[in-house]
């Protein structure tokens, strides 16, 4: 393989892998949806706390990406957290958990 093609073959790779893929704006609807109904159910429905902990860009400052986007697909054992893979993509927890770092409008 050439030197460059090697090299955007990882820029790929690395891309797919911090969930840099962006849904189309009709599934970005969807999930803005899904997140203001059904996380909202719990999480407040402005995302203020409920059951579960607020979502605002405060409460989640400091908090690791990756972790925040493991516990949106695969919930948490033991506590009303239930796992959203069978919903979304990996890259659409990014998106959603990235829309919620910087504060839904």
């Amino acid at each position: 393989m050439p030197r460059g093609a090697s090299l955007v073959a990882v820029l790929v790779l690395a891309a797919a892998a911090a969930g840099a893929e962006e849904p189309d704006p009709a599934r970005q609807a969807e999930l803005l949806h899904m997140l203001r109904q059904d996380c909202g159910s719990c999480h407040g429905m402005r995302l203020s706390g409920g059951l579960g902990p607020p979502l605002s860009p405060q409460a989640l400052a400091g908090k690791d990406r990756e972790a925040l986007v493991a516990i949106v697909l695969d919930g948490v054992p033991g506590r009303p957290m239930p796992p959203w893979r069978p919903y979304l993509s990996e890259g659409e927890a990014f998106w959603l958990v990235d829309r919620l770092r910087e504060g839904l409008r």
